[in-house]
């Protein structure tokens, strides 16, 4: 989750309209199973959200801050905090990831960039992502979506095609993430995205799992 908003704008309405957007595509996934080839594809679904991890008292990169201080790949190994080591090996385990952010200032939120930044490229490599953006305009996070893509390249996670953008959030959602309308077109983005993902992710795990990591070479 890249927003770590966490003040109510003076026009009103949530604190962090993204709320609704992540509960929305968390609910998807773990509901979602699918058959794909001779394996049915099923999500355990884990998110790290910039609220939670930099908090001051208890976020897994306390100590580092949003600002980057101590980053994971600086540390001797068995040296990190405990907290950034384990964030760091559920990072490393997963088959794929999805970015769930906003959009400020027509670009991605600090939040996103330092805590996916904590982590060197290797616990992101050869592995696909997906981009999920939200908006109060009509674009849906549209200039988000296009950093994003360049950012997770360089990771190692290269985004699929689709993406999904929501525009006004608070239309289109209850706030645990309901659609107000299931009939709604915008709805139908996440899973054509998802779909492409999952396909993905389980090409590129069969490959990591028969040839070495070619960077290892």
């Amino acid at each position: 989750m890249g927003s770590a908003r966490d003040i109510t704008p003076p026009w009103g309405g949530d604190k962090r309209a993204g709320d609704r957007v992540l509960n929305h595509v968390k609910e998807f996934l773990v509901a979602r199973e699918k058959k794909l080839g001779h394996q049915t594809v099923k999500h355990e679904v884990t998110v790290f959200d910039g609220l939670d991890v930099f908090d001051k008292d208890k976020g897994a990169l306390r100590s580092s801050g949003a600002e980057l201080r101590t980053p994971h790949f600086f540390f001797k190994a068995g040296e990190a905090p405990k907290e950034m080591e384990e964030m760091r090996s559920k990072i490393k385990e997963a088959d794929c990831y999805i970015v769930v952010t906003c959009e400020y200032n027509h670009q991605l939120p600090p939040a996103l960039t330092s805590m996916m930044g904590h982590f060197g490229g290797s616990n992101y490599a050869l592995k696909p992502s997906a981009v999920v953006t939200y908006s109060a305009g009509p674009w849906g996070g549209a200039r988000a979506a296009m950093a994003a893509r360049p950012f997770l390249s360089e990771l190692g996670c290269l985004s699929v095609s689709k993406m999904t953008m929501f525009p006004s959030p608070q239309e289109l959602f209850e706030e645990n993430g309901s659609p107000k309308d299931a009939g709604h077109r915008m709805l139908k983005q996440l899973p054509a995205m998802i779909s492409e993902l999952e396909w993905m992710a389980s090409a590129m795990q069969d490959m990591r799992h028969k040839v070495p990591d070619p960077q290892q070479e």
